[in-house]
This record gives structure tokens, sequence and C-alpha cells, in this order.
């Protein structure tokens, strides 16, 4: 669903995709309760989107195979959209069964990356964009729907991806009926300018359709991506807690955008998130007793808070 601040509610949406995107790529499996301990703990922090997985065979995803369990659970905190990615129409319909609140579809820029992630064409993704939508509109019509366009700023497989088939890409998806299309930095190819000329062509196409930046920090760029989406008008960025994830088909990608750095970032600026910054930090350790050994990254953890920064505003204190 499109974030409309305004009120009393944050000026930007984080919505955090280490529950997904951050355990998806790892060998290591962390077991349910220790799942249902780190959500319990992200919610704590703030957090009020988050996604808690993806609904895939869990033969090919064995580290997804309690989709239902999780989404199950993550109801039950209050205020919480539960999000759950799914790649197809069957993976629609369980994850509308399980419950979740909104799904994300990844649709990818280049051919050669959706071959490789979906094993089908963008044409192929589109039509069951289609699908899903169709299945929503009879059957959940409460149920909010994305696609997100992956691999948006260059892929490792084909290279650069040309920006104006990124944007007759998201054209598509909205006329496909999704509630919101963004760009993926897959593969952590992007930079400021190209993040801000790209995202203002999308708007210009779709408007207020436009969902989340979802930028990888491979090469160091990623807060500087995100605040170029920000300055272009996006209002909705997607982040994972200690920079876990990365995408499986594509190599040396990995290390989502840091959600601690990210939420930073913009409350040292003014932008409010509604997130407590020292709760955030927290919630990386029931993320680490269920990833015994696991690498995670990030500044503020590491660094901590500047002296006078009130964790709960934001801002430095009198």
């Amino acid at each position: 669903m499109r974030f409309s601040p305004g009120g009393a509610n944050p000026d930007v949406l984080i919505s955090e995709c280490g529950p997904r995107d951050g355990l998806q790529i790892l060998a290591q499996i962390m077991p349910t309760d220790a799942k249902k301990r780190w959500l319990v703990a992200l919610h704590a922090a703030g957090l009020r989107e988050i996604e808690v997985c993806s609904f895939v065979p869990a033969k090919l995803m064995p580290q997804m195979a309690d989709a239902a369990d999780v989404v199950a659970f993550a109801r039950t905190l209050p205020g919480l959209t539960v999000l759950a990615l799914v790649p197809n129409l069957r993976g629609a319909e369980a994850a509308i069964a399980a419950g979740a609140h909104k799904l994300t579809i990844p649709v990818s820029g280049s051919e050669e990356h959706s071959l490789a992630n979906v094993r089908k064409t963008r044409a192929e993704m589109v039509a069951e964009v289609r699908r899903i939508v169709e299945y929503r509109n009879v059957s959940a019509p409460h149920v909010a729907v994305e696609a997100n366009v992956s691999v948006a700023f260059g892929c490792t497989i084909a290279g650069p991806v040309p920006e104006d088939e990124v944007v007759r890409l998201c054209a598509e998806l909205v006329e496909a009926g999704v509630d919101d299309s963004g760009l993926s930095d897959t593969t952590g190819m992007a930079n400021p300018g190209q993040v801000r000329r790209l995202f203002g062509r999308v708007i210009r196409e779709i408007g207020d359709r436009t969902g989340a930046a979802h930028m990888h920090n491979t090469r160091g760029l990623g807060l500087a991506n995100n605040l170029a989406a920000y300055d272009a008008g996006v209002r909705i960025f997607d982040s994972s807690l200690g920079g876990l994830g990365g995408c499986p088909h594509a190599p040396g990608a990995s290390g989502n955008v840091v959600t601690e750095d990210l939420v930073f970032m913009f409350e040292a600026m003014g932008v409010r998130t509604g997130i407590d910054l020292e709760k955030l930090v927290a919630a990386r350790r029931p993320m680490r007793d269920g990833l015994p050994g696991v690498d995670v990254h990030g500044m503020i953890a590491e660094a901590g808070l500047p002296k006078g920064f009130n964790a709960a505003t934001g801002r430095a204190s009198p």
C-alpha cells in the first residue's frame, strides 16, 4: 500500500527485510523460535512493516520452510504490516491463506536475471503479476500487492539495464494492477546520480504508485543512494538489520543497507522514522543469538550514537 506521510505518522517508512532477504542467502537456518524473538525486538524498536518470509518450496529454500508459522506469529504484533515475498500465484495463494497483509513480487529488469531467478521472462512475470492481482481482487481485496523491479540499476549477468526498459516495466506493473512499484539495486551497482535520475523518471511515469527504494551496500554507496532516492521523492525504504542479505543469483552482491545506519541518517537529518535507535541496535542480540557466527555490519552499532543525540527523538538534547 502506498505510504502517505502526514499528521503524527513518520516522514518515511522503513521496511525491514532482514527476516526474508537477510536469511534467504544464508546456508545457516535460523530456528523458528529465534525468528519470533527477533520479530518481537524489531517491533519493539518501532518498525511497523517487516518482510517476514517468502513463500517458496522448502526444498529450494529451507530457510523459509516455516513461512506460514512466522506469518501467523507476526500477525499478533499490534500495528505491524506483515509482508511476504511471493514469486508466483501459488506462493501468493499460500501467503494470503497464511494471513499476510501485503505481498511483494520481484520482477527482474533484465531477461537474464529473470530467467535465473524465477525461470520466467519479464513478459511472463508481468502476466504472473496480473494473475496474482486478479486472485487478490477476488479472494482478499484487503491485501496490498507491490511489484519491485530487481536489478534496476545494473545486472551482474547482463551488465547495464536500459533505463527506458525499467520505466516501461514499472508502468506495465501498475497497469497490471499492483498498488505500487519500486526499484531494487539487487546487485549493488547503483550510484546516487543514477538513482536520482531513474527514480525521478519513474515518479514522472507512475506518480504516487512509486514504491520503495531497495538498495544494497556492496560498493559502499547504499546510504548515499537512499539519500538520492529521498531527494527524488521516495518515501519508502527497504533495509536489513546488521546489513544481512543479498541475492543468490548475483554473485558478490551481498549486503543490504544497514537498517540502524539508515535510521540514524534520517533521524539526524530531522526526518522522522518512528524508530527508537537504541532499541533497534538492541534487536541485533536476538538476531545474532539465532545466527551464531554470522557476520553482521553497521557503523552505528560499532561507534554508538553521538553525544547529546536523543535516540527516541533523533535529535540532539538541549
